[in-house]
This record gives C-alpha cells, sequence and structure tokens, in this order.
C-alpha cells in the first residue's frame, strides 16, 4: 500500500516513534478528511470529540464515535477519516512494555466514562513527547494504567471488510438500502444465493451472520445522524429502517449501553483548541 509522505509526515506521524521511551502527546483538530495507511512501534489511544471518525485496518472498518476512544495496539497498520475536518482528536502513543496486560494487544472502542473525561482533559495543553519522569508522563502512564480497569466493554462498532467480492456487492446493496426493510429471503434470491449457502458465506467471510452486520450497520448510521442532530430520534430510527422507536431504541441500548435520545442529548464535555 502506498503512502502520502506529505500528508503522513503532515500529521506529526514520523515524531511518534522519534523518541522510542516518551509517551508521545497531540491534540489537533483535524483540518482535512484523511491520513493514510501507516503504522508506528507505538500503541496509539484515540479519542475523538465532534463526529464521526473511521479507522481502516487490513481486516476491519472501525466506526468511532464521538465520546468514546480506540486503543489500536502498536504496530497495527491502520488509516484515520474523519467525517469532518472540524473533528477533534485526542491521541496518546504508548511505548511497549514486557508482560502487558492483554488489553493493550487487542483493538478496539471504548465510552469514555467521567473519570477517563477528567484525566483526558488534564492532558489537553500538552503536545509531543512526554520525556519518562516528569509529572506529564507519570499521568500519562496513570491513564493507560486504568484502562483494563474501567475499560470493560469493548463496544461492538466494527465490520469485517469482506474478502468474497460477491458478499462485497451485497453488502453494497444493504448500505444503500438502510432505510428500507431488508430481509435476508430477498437478498439471498436476488443475488441468486440459496438462504442456506448465503448463511454459510457470511459465517465464512465475514465471521458473523446477515442479520448481526445488517443491525450493527443500522446502527452506525443512526449514531452519524444522531450527531449531525438534524433529525428527531423518531426520524433516525426511520432513515435506518425501523418502523417502531421503542425497538430502535432497545436495539441501540443493547449495542451502546445507552438509548438514543441519551446519547442525543449528551455533552461535549472536551472544550476545542
Amino acid at each position: 500500500m502506498e503512502q502520502s509522505t506529505f500528508k503522513v509526515d503532515k500529521y506529526y506521524i514520523k515524531k511518534v516513534d522519534a523518541d522510542k521511551k516518551s509517551i508521545y502527546c497531540h491534540h489537533d483538530i483535524m483540518g482535512e478528511l484523511f491520513v493514510p495507511w501507516h503504522k508506528h512501534d507505538k500503541a496509539q489511544m484515540l479519542y475523538a470529540e465532534g463526529d464521526v471518525v473511521f479507522v481502516t485496518t487490513e481486516t476491519k472498518s472501525y466506526f468511532l464515535p464521538a465520546r468514546h476512544f480506540i486503543w489500536i495496539p502498536a504496530g497495527l497498520e491502520h488509516s484515520i477519516e474523519p467525517k469532518s475536518e472540524h473533528v477533534m482528536m485526542r491521541n496518546l502513543y504508548f511505548p511497549v512494555e514486557k508482560d502487558e496486560d492483554l488489553f493493550y494487544k487487542r483493538e478496539g472502542i471504548y465510552p469514555v466514562n467521567n473519570l477517563l473525561l477528567q484525566m483526558m482533559m488534564f492532558t489537553n495543553q500538552w503536545n509531543g513527547d512526554l520525556k519518562k519522569g516528569s509529572p506529564s508522563f507519570t499521568i500519562a502512564k496513570a491513564i493507560k494504567a486504568i484502562l483494563p480497569q474501567i475499560c470493560t466493554n469493548n463496544l461492538p462498532l466494527e465490520l469485517p471488510q469482506p474478502k468474497d467480492k460477491r458478499l462485497g456487492k451485497i453488502l453494497r446493496h444493504v448500505e444503500n438500502n438502510l432505510g428500507e426493510t431488508i430481509l435476508f429471503s430477498e437478498v439471498a434470491h436476488e443475488f441468486g444465493f440459496s438462504e442456506r449457502s448465503l448463511y454459510r458465506l457470511f459465517q465464512k467471510d465475514l465471521k458473523m451472520s446477515f442479520i448481526q452486520y445488517y443491525t450493527i450497520r443500522r446502527i452506525l448510521k443512526a449514531i452519524e445522524l444522531l450527531l449531525e442532530r438534524k433529525l428527531s430520534v423518531k426520524e433516525v430510527a426511520q432513515e435506518v429502517g425501523y418502523n417502531s422507536v421503542p425497538t430502535f431504541s432497545n436495539t441501540f441500548f443493547k449495542i451502546l449501553g445507552q438509548r438514543p435520545s441519551d446519547y442525543l442529548n449528551g455533552e461535549e464535555i472536551l472544550e476545542r483548541k
């Protein structure tokens, strides 16, 4: 995969690993809409505020909503694409240590609770290398240390990338018709599959069923619409194919742990620069 050296340099990526022992800190409004494929020797904690950020790896597409963070293990190649150039992204990059908790070896998306919010707010004025032995390094390391204890709910806000081209066409069909009720039997018939063979294809390629994929994709679109703050909860439910607001609300709660109305009214606590 080719990278745009100019853009990678512009987004400080090469500075992250310059000092192998430091914790690197970078907070900024994106200003542009794409950080190309890259990787670093340090693990990354990326917090988003203001809109959605799409993080893509070789096997998965992650959907990072505002007021959540994604943990990206060291050495994992990825690209970053915020939906809006006004997204505030707050990054902490941590050196890998010996015998680390398994938490740090797995990518995942987690909600930011009040404790973590306060700790992140404290990092607001930091930028660049946090040197070992400094107060800022100690505080940043405490943020890392507390994550396995408080981040126990890894949210299923990612979708696998299909390898089979036939499945890719089906998923594009789902994407283009989220406002309609899509029945598995009808999809199978339209694309020339028996229900049994299409079920097996989903399980083999994506490691999930059609209904699991479809449900997560609807909720991800719903989050995106809620963050735009242009539609009511009822209107958002209709836009992603739910005729029943209670059913939509219950499904949303099962995935994110909060009701869409609560999510819509959530305060953006961290101040932008």
